[in-house]
């Protein structure tokens, strides 16, 4: 996976600043709480939500136990329906793939369907490199692109940002891009709308190129699926002589009837409507209609390594609809740029340690972002159960072992900073394996309650100073149950 945001501090660090920011925060707080209710009625009306819960999970644990062959078949299928596959193992393969592709054309331009694959790998820069510009063509991606910002959200990468903002972007930008924003533009959204509107379709009608990701990929007929809400897609989709399709290698799926399951529960979970505006799909080329040649790069970038990992692979069904974030109330007050990756939120915390490792700070850091609630489990609609990822990569960070970093075993080492955290849960461990030691401990601890300090002093201090140590009781329950005879003799 391409790097973090240059210049990112670890998360905690990054945090800090972003709580401070009272107009982050109220952005935040209006966008998530109005997502949230909307998807909560939009999931109620489906009465076998859970049915179709389990049903997603099996079939990507399904796609996932045999992505070596579903791949060789999507390669076949979109092959056989006119389009040409290429294979990316990293970021800087797919990017040079690409930017051959469009130089391959002749054009210095490409309009662009709104791609967490794309930013992932840092497309835009890289077609920048070589002279190439990409107009990003999603509202939101626009706004983002415009105001030379980063994306925030999976689903609304602008959510940071309110509609005066947004106003002050365009009138300030839109001119450098192409055509300019109207004359007295006020902050209401049909202006804004129409003013984004009025500036793209001049590039969509020009582009000769356009570059996608895909929500889907179906092995037995090579056909990729793009969900949205605005209709650029569409256009970018159709439109262009030549499209490029750049997708991960975890978004297949077997057959057309699995692709049934994931179109009632993704709408419901990312913009709580009961079926997406626009579900565009295309199965190689057509003499008659849309883009006379299709390539599909796929990309591994980390995926592979993800997949060797039995706890963590579970990240690799995330379908992107960004419920987790929605509901996490550390993402709601830090917002998604303190998470340094195009992955924020709960989702980001367990997916781009994996993807990129965590011997950087900020990867390292990521999973720690998370108080463990559980929310983000309630609401995902292919049961990726974050809460348990984040402890086992909380371990690997501070206990090292093996792992898979491209396509290699290697042993990581313990990581630095941890030494209190390593002490105590051996410490804990040890205890737990002797009933002898433990039972001593609690009765000393129970017996010396009165003399415990209320904060935790040294690497403690940062915990307690938010948190109040529970009480210590006056007798340990393995004493009050050998009293009480279990508690049956009524005795307090």
């Amino acid at each position: 996976m391409s790097g973090t945001f240059v210049g990112m501090p670890a998360f905690p660090e990054a945090a800090h600043e972003a709580v401070n920011n009272q107009t982050l925060r109220g952005n935040l707080r209006h966008a998530t709480h109005t997502i949230r209710g909307k998807r909560e009625k939009a999931v109620a009306e489906v009465s076998d939500w859970a049915e179709l819960r389990e049903a997603g999970k099996r079939i990507k644990d399904h796609t996932l136990r045999h992505l070596d062959r579903y791949l060789v078949q999507l390669e076949e299928s979109v092959t056989a329906a006119g389009g040409i596959v290429h294979w990316a193992a990293d970021a800087d393969e797919a990017n040079r793939i690409v930017t051959r592709l469009v130089k391959e054309t002749g054009e210095s331009e490409v309009v662009k369907v709104k791609s967490m694959a794309t930013q992932e790998i840092g497309l835009n820069e890289a077609l920048e490199e070589e002279g190439i510009r990409a107009y990003e063509t999603d509202l939101a991606e626009l706004i983002v692109q415009l105001g030379k910002d980063r994306p925030s959200h999976i689903l609304v990468p602008a959510i940071h940002r309110n509609r005066a903002e947004i106003r002050d972007i365009f009138e300030r930008e839109m001119s450098e891009w192409g055509r300019p924003a109207p004359d007295g533009l006020t902050d209401t959204p049909a202006e804004l709308a129409e003013a984004a509107r009025l500036h793209l379709r001049e590039k969509f009608l020009r582009a000769k190129v356009g570059v996608s990701g895909a929500n889907f990929m179906i092995a037995e007929t090579g056909t990729l699926v793009v969900v949205e809400s605005e209709g650029n897609g569409r256009m970018c989709l159709t439109l262009p002589e030549t499209l490029i399709s750049v997708v991960g290698i975890e978004k297949i799926l077997p057959t057309w009837q699995d692709l049934e399951v994931f179109l009632q529960t993704l709408p419901r979970s990312s913009t709580a409507e009961r079926m997406n505006p626009y579900t565009s799909m295309w199965t190689g080329t057509s003499d008659e209609d849309g883009p006379r040649a299709f390539h599909l790069v796929l990309i591994d970038n980390g995926r592979t390594d993800t997949l060797a990992d039995e706890v963590g692979r579970q990240a690799l069904r995330c379908i992107r609809c960004s419920a987790c974030l929605n509901v996490c109330p550390v993402y709601e007050r830090a917002g998604g740029h303190a998470y340094g990756s195009v992955y924020p939120g709960p989702i980001g915390a367990i997916l781009s340690p994996q993807l990129r490792g965590t011997q950087s700070e900020i990867d390292a850091s990521l999973p720690y972002a998370s108080s463990l609630c559980g929310a983000c489990y309630e609401v995902c609609p292919v049961a990726i159960d974050i809460p348990e990822v984040l402890v086992h990569l909380r371990e690997r960070i501070v206990e090292g072992g093996p792992v898979v970093r491209e396509g290699n075993k290697v042993v990581l080492k313990p990581a630095k900073g941890h030494a209190a955290e390593r002490a105590a849960m051996r410490a804990a461990r040890w205890a737990f394996a002797r009933p002898g030691a433990l039972r001593t401990g609690q009765r000393l601890a129970s017996r010396t309650r009165r003399l415990h300090p209320r904060k935790l002093p040294g690497p403690g201090k940062a915990w307690s100073g938010t948190r109040d140590l529970p009480p210590l009781p006056a007798e340990p329950f393995r004493d009050w149950w050998q009293r009480t005879n279990g508690g049956r003799d009524g005795a307090k």
